[in-house]
Protein backbone atom coordinates (compact mmCIF):
# COMPACT_ATOMS: atom_id res chain seq x y z
CA UNK A 1 0.00 0.00 0.00
CA UNK A 2 1.31 3.65 -0.83
CA UNK A 3 0.47 5.88 1.92
CA UNK A 4 -0.84 9.41 0.67
CA UNK A 5 0.92 12.40 0.85
CA UNK A 6 -0.89 14.15 3.02
CA UNK A 7 -0.84 17.91 4.52
CA UNK A 8 -1.61 17.54 7.95
CA UNK A 9 0.81 18.42 10.22
CA UNK A 10 -0.06 21.34 13.01
CA UNK A 11 1.65 22.76 16.17
CA UNK A 12 0.30 20.13 19.49
CA UNK A 13 -1.46 21.59 22.00
CA UNK A 14 0.22 22.49 25.53
CA UNK A 15 -2.04 21.28 27.95
CA UNK A 16 -1.54 21.98 31.61
CA UNK A 17 -3.74 22.05 35.04
CA UNK A 18 -2.91 24.03 37.78
CA UNK A 19 -3.95 23.03 41.86
CA UNK A 20 -7.01 21.33 39.73
CA UNK A 21 -9.78 19.23 41.79
CA UNK A 22 -11.66 16.77 39.27
CA UNK A 23 -14.72 14.95 39.62
CA UNK A 24 -18.36 15.54 38.94
CA UNK A 25 -21.55 16.29 41.16
CA UNK A 26 -19.16 17.69 43.85
CA UNK A 27 -17.44 14.83 44.43
CA UNK A 28 -13.85 14.94 43.38
CA UNK A 29 -11.52 12.03 42.37
CA UNK A 30 -8.74 13.52 41.55
CA UNK A 31 -7.49 16.89 43.94
CA UNK A 32 -4.16 19.45 43.68
CA UNK A 33 -3.62 18.22 40.20
CA UNK A 34 -0.36 19.52 38.51
CA UNK A 35 0.35 18.40 35.67
CA UNK A 36 1.74 20.00 31.99
CA UNK A 37 1.43 17.70 28.89
CA UNK A 38 3.71 19.06 26.10
CA UNK A 39 2.69 20.32 23.00
CA UNK A 40 3.12 17.73 20.43
CA UNK A 41 4.35 14.71 22.63
CA UNK A 42 2.50 11.41 23.65
CA UNK A 43 1.85 11.84 27.56
CA UNK A 44 0.46 8.04 28.38
CA UNK A 45 -1.68 7.48 31.50
CA UNK A 46 -1.95 5.00 33.85
CA UNK A 47 -3.31 3.95 37.14
CA UNK A 48 -5.66 1.63 38.97
CA UNK A 49 -9.45 1.12 37.98
CA UNK A 50 -11.23 4.74 39.57
CA UNK A 51 -8.37 6.55 40.26
CA UNK A 52 -9.46 9.06 37.88
CA UNK A 53 -8.17 8.57 34.56
CA UNK A 54 -11.21 8.86 32.11
CA UNK A 55 -12.02 12.02 34.29
CA UNK A 56 -8.56 13.35 33.52
CA UNK A 57 -9.15 12.82 30.05
CA UNK A 58 -12.57 14.21 29.85
CA UNK A 59 -11.69 17.51 31.66
CA UNK A 60 -8.96 18.20 29.35
CA UNK A 61 -11.63 17.72 26.26
CA UNK A 62 -13.54 20.25 27.86
CA UNK A 63 -16.67 17.95 28.51
CA UNK A 64 -16.43 18.39 32.57
CA UNK A 65 -15.47 21.25 34.41
CA UNK A 66 -12.77 21.66 37.16
CA UNK A 67 -14.13 21.89 40.94
CA UNK A 68 -11.45 23.97 41.45
CA UNK A 69 -8.40 25.27 39.77
CA UNK A 70 -7.58 25.58 36.09
CA UNK A 71 -7.06 23.81 33.01
CA UNK A 72 -5.65 25.04 29.82
CA UNK A 73 -4.53 25.13 26.60
CA UNK A 74 -1.66 26.89 25.34
CA UNK A 75 -2.74 29.45 28.35
CA UNK A 76 -6.07 29.83 27.67
CA UNK A 77 -8.63 28.33 29.47
CA UNK A 78 -10.73 25.33 28.58
CA UNK A 79 -14.32 26.41 29.16
CA UNK A 80 -15.83 23.90 26.87
CA UNK A 81 -14.82 21.30 23.60
CA UNK A 82 -13.18 22.38 20.77
CA UNK A 83 -13.03 21.03 17.06
CA UNK A 84 -8.98 21.34 17.93
CA UNK A 85 -9.38 18.31 20.69
CA UNK A 86 -10.46 15.46 19.44
CA UNK A 87 -11.54 12.47 21.54
CA UNK A 88 -11.17 8.94 20.67
CA UNK A 89 -13.12 6.08 23.07
CA UNK A 90 -12.87 2.11 23.47
CA UNK A 91 -16.42 2.38 21.94
CA UNK A 92 -15.92 3.60 18.16
CA UNK A 93 -19.20 5.66 18.35
CA UNK A 94 -19.87 4.78 14.30
CA UNK A 95 -23.00 6.26 12.92
CA UNK A 96 -24.07 2.96 12.11
CA UNK A 97 -26.53 4.16 8.93
CA UNK A 98 -22.67 6.06 7.54
CA UNK A 99 -20.38 4.30 5.44
CA UNK A 100 -16.92 4.60 6.62
CA UNK A 101 -16.30 7.39 4.02
CA UNK A 102 -19.24 9.27 5.35
CA UNK A 103 -18.23 8.69 9.20
CA UNK A 104 -14.99 9.99 8.69
CA UNK A 105 -16.13 13.05 6.56
CA UNK A 106 -18.69 13.56 9.90
CA UNK A 107 -16.50 16.77 11.86
CA UNK A 108 -15.39 18.27 8.39
CA UNK A 109 -19.30 18.64 7.32
CA UNK A 110 -19.65 20.20 10.58
CA UNK A 111 -17.19 22.82 10.25
CA UNK A 112 -18.44 23.49 6.66
CA UNK A 113 -15.41 22.25 4.46
CA UNK A 114 -17.08 21.56 1.24
CA UNK A 115 -17.93 18.31 0.01
CA UNK A 116 -15.17 17.87 -2.71
CA UNK A 117 -12.64 18.89 -0.05
CA UNK A 118 -13.83 16.83 2.79
CA UNK A 119 -14.16 13.58 0.66
CA UNK A 120 -10.90 13.66 -0.50
CA UNK A 121 -9.67 14.31 3.00
CA UNK A 122 -11.57 11.30 3.87
CA UNK A 123 -10.44 8.90 1.04
CA UNK A 124 -6.69 9.81 2.08
CA UNK A 125 -7.13 9.33 5.81
CA UNK A 126 -9.03 5.74 5.00
CA UNK A 127 -6.18 4.98 2.65
CA UNK A 128 -3.78 5.89 5.33
CA UNK A 129 -5.13 3.56 7.80
CA UNK A 130 -5.07 0.70 5.37
CA UNK A 131 -9.09 1.05 4.34
CA UNK A 132 -9.06 2.63 1.19
CA UNK A 133 -10.83 -0.85 -0.28
CA UNK A 134 -13.53 -0.17 2.77
CA UNK A 135 -14.72 3.52 2.11
CA UNK A 136 -18.62 2.24 1.35
CA UNK A 137 -18.49 -0.20 3.61
CA UNK A 138 -21.27 -0.02 6.85
CA UNK A 139 -19.73 -0.22 10.32
CA UNK A 140 -21.22 -3.86 11.04
CA UNK A 141 -19.87 -4.82 7.83
CA UNK A 142 -16.28 -3.86 9.95
CA UNK A 143 -14.36 -5.96 12.04
CA UNK A 144 -13.56 -3.95 15.92
CA UNK A 145 -10.17 -3.67 14.47
CA UNK A 146 -11.42 -2.09 11.01
CA UNK A 147 -14.11 0.22 12.79
CA UNK A 148 -11.15 1.62 15.60
CA UNK A 149 -9.06 2.56 12.52
CA UNK A 150 -12.00 4.41 11.25
CA UNK A 151 -12.27 6.12 14.13
CA UNK A 152 -8.79 6.84 14.05
CA UNK A 153 -9.33 8.51 10.55
CA UNK A 154 -12.25 10.36 11.68
CA UNK A 155 -10.27 11.68 14.92
CA UNK A 156 -7.52 12.90 12.70
CA UNK A 157 -9.24 14.28 9.65
CA UNK A 158 -9.96 17.25 11.12
CA UNK A 159 -6.77 18.12 11.87
CA UNK A 160 -6.64 18.25 15.65
CA UNK A 161 -3.86 20.00 18.06
CA UNK A 162 -4.83 17.30 20.61
CA UNK A 163 -5.89 13.97 20.58
CA UNK A 164 -7.45 12.26 23.84
CA UNK A 165 -7.87 8.80 23.69
CA UNK A 166 -9.66 6.67 26.47
CA UNK A 167 -8.41 2.80 26.23
CA UNK A 168 -9.41 2.94 22.09
CA UNK A 169 -7.46 -0.80 22.05
CA UNK A 170 -8.71 -2.13 25.16
CA UNK A 171 -11.82 -4.40 23.42
CA UNK A 172 -9.32 -5.50 20.78
CA UNK A 173 -7.70 -9.18 20.75
CA UNK A 174 -3.91 -8.90 21.57
CA UNK A 175 -2.66 -9.37 17.91
CA UNK A 176 -5.32 -6.34 16.33
CA UNK A 177 -4.35 -4.32 19.36
CA UNK A 178 -0.52 -4.65 18.73
CA UNK A 179 -0.90 -3.77 15.02
CA UNK A 180 -3.46 -0.86 16.59
CA UNK A 181 -0.25 0.09 18.28
CA UNK A 182 2.18 0.26 15.57
CA UNK A 183 -0.93 2.05 13.10
CA UNK A 184 -1.08 4.92 15.46
CA UNK A 185 2.73 5.38 15.92
CA UNK A 186 2.40 5.94 12.20
CA UNK A 187 -0.71 7.61 11.31
CA UNK A 188 0.97 10.43 14.54
CA UNK A 189 4.04 10.87 12.53
CA UNK A 190 4.26 14.41 10.61
CA UNK A 191 0.69 15.60 12.69
CA UNK A 192 2.17 17.07 15.22
CA UNK A 193 -0.60 16.76 17.46
CA UNK A 194 -0.60 16.09 21.28
CA UNK A 195 -1.78 13.02 22.20
CA UNK A 196 -2.77 11.88 25.97
CA UNK A 197 -3.48 8.43 25.75
CA UNK A 198 -4.86 6.40 28.68
CA UNK A 199 -4.64 3.16 29.57
CA UNK A 200 -4.61 -0.10 31.57
CA UNK A 201 -1.64 -1.64 29.81
CA UNK A 202 1.84 -1.17 30.84
CA UNK A 203 3.55 -2.44 28.13
CA UNK A 204 0.93 0.08 26.25
CA UNK A 205 1.66 3.02 27.86
CA UNK A 206 5.82 2.05 27.36
CA UNK A 207 5.75 1.75 23.73
CA UNK A 208 3.62 4.64 22.81
CA UNK A 209 4.48 7.06 25.48
CA UNK A 210 7.22 9.92 25.53
CA UNK A 211 5.94 10.17 29.24
CA UNK A 212 4.14 8.39 31.42
CA UNK A 213 1.53 10.02 34.07
CA UNK A 214 0.62 7.58 37.41
CA UNK A 215 -2.51 8.48 38.81
CA UNK A 216 -3.44 7.49 42.22
CA UNK A 217 -0.57 5.27 43.11
CA UNK A 218 0.76 7.32 45.74
CA UNK A 219 4.49 5.94 45.18
CA UNK A 220 7.33 6.11 42.65
CA UNK A 221 9.29 8.47 41.77
CA UNK A 222 8.89 11.91 39.12
CA UNK A 223 7.41 14.54 38.68
CA UNK A 224 4.21 15.76 39.41
CA UNK A 225 1.62 16.32 42.34
CA UNK A 226 -1.67 15.50 43.21
CA UNK A 227 -1.95 12.15 43.09
CA UNK A 228 0.38 12.29 39.73
CA UNK A 229 3.71 11.44 38.82
CA UNK A 230 5.29 11.52 35.38
CA UNK A 231 7.74 9.59 34.10
CA UNK A 232 10.15 9.80 31.40
CA UNK A 233 10.17 6.90 28.97
CA UNK A 234 13.71 6.00 27.65
CA UNK A 235 13.92 5.37 24.39
CA UNK A 236 13.56 3.77 21.60
CA UNK A 237 10.34 3.61 20.76
CA UNK A 238 10.71 -0.23 20.02
CA UNK A 239 8.74 -3.17 20.47
CA UNK A 240 11.79 -5.66 20.39
CA UNK A 241 13.64 -3.68 23.00
CA UNK A 242 12.03 -5.43 25.60
CA UNK A 243 15.83 -5.89 27.22
CA UNK A 244 16.61 -2.43 27.54
CA UNK A 245 17.71 -2.33 31.18
CA UNK A 246 16.40 1.04 32.26
CA UNK A 247 13.09 0.09 30.40
CA UNK A 248 12.66 -2.86 32.17
CA UNK A 249 13.54 -0.67 35.48
CA UNK A 250 10.94 1.68 34.41
CA UNK A 251 7.99 -1.33 33.60
CA UNK A 252 8.88 -2.60 36.92
CA UNK A 253 8.56 0.25 39.19
CA UNK A 254 5.29 1.36 37.34
CA UNK A 255 3.89 -2.22 38.04
CA UNK A 256 4.71 -1.93 41.91
CA UNK A 257 3.56 1.27 42.19
CA UNK A 258 -0.04 -0.28 40.74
Amino acid sequence: MTTPTLTTRRDGAALALRGARLGRGGTAVLDGVDLDVRAGEVLAVVGPSGCGKSTLLRTLAGLLPPLAGTVTQDGAPVTRPGADRALVFQDDALLPWRTARANVELPLAIRGTPRAERRRTAEDWLARVGLADHAHRLPHRLSGGQRQRVQLARALAARPRAVLMDEPFGALDVQTRAGMQDLLVDVLAGTGATVVFVTHDVDEALFLGDRVALLGTGTGTGRGSGGVRVLDVPGPRDRAATDHPERTALRRRIVDSL
